[in-house]
């Protein structure tokens, strides 16, 4: 409650969260937003922006804004998924590494710098290749067992100074098990890295989706914004002047991001009292002020 509190008290996370809840809703009532079928053509191809076709039509004659608003679904569904997965990976095996120490620690260093070595966006690309076209399930499959070593690093890092703390060595003392230290005494301590890393993931699960489709790697079945931006430029839309089709899709891609990363901006600030300078910055500017006005 107090970090709601907190981030209801935010610039960055109330602007954020309003964007977020737009486009939550936007999915979620999506068959109430238009009468028009994401998959049926429509209308004529490529036309342009009107009162009956608000965001205009495809190559095939299908509503571009029926299909923003039902890609939404697919969109947010793989970013939370892939989002999920990531966290919870990295979250378990970021505390284990930091807490057990030793042997165990070594052996999930070792896997997590392999993980860290190979590039992930090759990566990704070679699996959805092999795979060939990837329903949106297989890619948040792919993206949340591909990318969970950052967190790794980042939750047992802190997890290395939490495990030294008094309330830790008390309940070692007290004979409470490994795991309800870990659950009850490190991990609350830990919400803030997990909201961050959870956010990020996110957006780069989204982003990572958007691209891998964009490639023709994804099921051309599917109404997504990859799958939009892939018929798109398979369309020659800009070439044709159909601005629209290509534009629709990217700026919900921008939207989406830009809601995420100032929620993740305000959960760090809370978290990192250091990072909040704009106070401070107001009063420095202030205190200028007075002292040219002395002068």
């Amino acid at each position: 409650m107090t970090l709601l509190r907190q981030l209801l008290h935010n610039k960055k996370a109330v602007i954020g969260l309003t964007i977020l809840v737009l486009i939550v809703l936007i999915a979620i009532f999506a068959p109430l937003l238009t009468e028009y079928s994401p998959v049926r053509r429509v209308g004529r191809p490529h036309q342009p922006p009107s009162w009956e076709h608000w965001l205009g039509t495809t190559r095939l004659g299908h509503d571009v804004f029926s299909r923003l608003v039902h890609g939404a679904r697919v969109s947010l569904a793989v970013g939370i998924g892939a989002g999920l997965l990531i966290t919870v990976i990295g979250t378990v095996l970021g505390i284990i590494a930091g807490y057990k120490g030793g042997v165990i620690d070594e052996v999930i260093n070792f896997f997590t710098n392999m993980v860290l070595v190979i590039p992930n966006l090759p990566l990704l690309l070679v699996l959805a290749a092999f795979i060939g076209q990837a329903s949106p399930l297989v890619i948040a499959v792919i993206l949340g067992f591909t990318s969970w070593a950052w967190g790794v690093r980042v939750t047992r890092s802190e997890t290395l100074s939490i495990r030294q703390r008094d309330y830790v060595k008390s309940a070692e003392m007290l004979g409470e098990p490994s795991w309800r230290i870990m659950t009850s005494e490190i991990f609350p301590n830990l919400i803030s890295i997990v909201g961050i890393n959870f956010i990020g993931s996110i957006i780069f699960a989204v982003i990572a989706e958007a691209t891998l489709e964009f490639l023709g790697l994804g099921d051309p079945n599917t109404v997504s914004w990859g799958i939009m931006l892939y018929n798109a430029q398979n369309a020659s839309a800009l070439s044709v002047g159909a601005w629209w089709d290509l534009l629709s899709p990217c700026l919900a891609l921008a939207l989406l991001g830009l809601g995420l990363a100032l929620v993740n901006f305000a959960i760090d600030e809370i978290a990192n009292p250091r990072l909040r300078t704009g106070g401070m910055l107001a009063r420095w500017v202030g205190l200028v002020s007075a002292g040219e006005g002395k002068l």
